[in-house]
């Protein structure tokens, strides 16, 4: 039950950091489960990929087919809505964190 409710929560902070690289630069998916990983989340390519799918279908990231070593790789980056988006939450953010930190 505990690790259910963190997954739900943690899920939030996932695409968080999702549109903060998006809006730094394009990102490949593999790329992104290693940073998550180096953030302490264990996100299977079976997680992230419906994440950034729906994400995508929300206009939060939009996606470009480039060829790496002859094989095609989805790039995602951050749309107009989802750098709204995310200006939004970092505002929320930084004010919920200010006062849940004691």
């Amino acid at each position: 039950m505990k690790d259910r409710i963190l997954r739900k929560f943690f899920l939030g902070f996932i695409q968080v950091h999702i549109l903060h690289h998006a809006k730094k630069e394009p990102f490949f998916g593999s790329w992104m489960i290693e940073e998550l990983k180096r953030h302490g989340y264990s996100v299977s390519a079976g997680t992230l990929y419906p994440i950034l799918h729906n994400m995508e279908s929300c206009g939060l990231l939009k996606k470009e087919d480039r060829i790496v070593e002859g094989k095609v790789r989805k790039y995602y980056s951050i749309t107009e809505k989802g750098d709204e988006i995310l200006n939004e939450v970092r505002k929320k953010a930084y004010e919920l964190f200010n006062e849940i930190k004691d």
